[in-house]
């Protein structure tokens, strides 16, 4: 394996960890174990945790801004943008933790480093949806807050309790009712380390 391909596969045992355990319950070794490296690699490569999750943060980043630049360009497509978008959006979490490791990141705007980092992806996040998608305020808006909810239930492991917990079941249906059979699938178990 490369160099180029270790880091990479570094990077993404680091969303997956970060995205379970957020940044302060995170520890480099937790990320080396999940990638089948040392730690003193881990450090080597990135220098310390603050630089790993740096960079967990920006590959999640570039690849939600990746896939929705694709639904974007969708050929054909009568759906729309904002339809092609969520879809590309609810399809990433095959990415195990890329939706909560961004959470975690919005949730440490006082971090000295990461928050002013944190500040300028989402503020790239909302110029997509306003600049590229052609979304109004009030679209990019709501396609946040719900992306937002997503990540919260995604993240607190809700679909545990999906059929056995009637106002779950019904959230799950009503924010996933076409694709729940899919999110049903692919979300994350209580039980699941990430």
């Amino acid at each position: 394996m490369s160099s180029e391909e270790r880091r990479e596969q570094i990077i993404q045992a680091a969303i997956a960890v970060f995205g379970a355990r957020g940044y302060e319950g995170t520890t480099t070794d937790d990320v080396a174990r999940t990638a089948g490296v040392s730690q003193p690699y881990v450090v080597r490569l990135f220098g310390s945790k603050e630089s790993l999750f740096l960079a967990a943060m920006q590959e999640s980043l570039d690849e939600l801004m990746r896939v929705f630049r694709e639904a974007l360009e969708e050929e054909g497509s009568d759906r729309p943008v904002s339809k092609r978008i969520g879809q590309a959006y609810v399809d990433l979490l095959t990415v195990r933790g890329l939706h909560q490791t961004l959470s975690h990141a919005w949730l440490l705007g006082g971090h000295p480093v990461i928050g002013p980092a944190a500040r300028r992806g989402f503020a790239a996040v909302w110029r997509f949806f306003r600049e590229e998608a052609g979304l109004d305020a009030e679209e990019a808006r709501m396609f946040l807050a719900e992306g937002m909810l997503i990540n919260v239930m995604i993240g607190m492991r809700l679909v545990d309790d999906y059929g056995s917990d009637p106002s779950i079941t019904e959230l799950f249906r009503t924010c996933f009712p076409t694709e729940l059979p899919h999110i049903l699938d692919v979300a994350p178990r209580g039980d699941e380390p990430w």
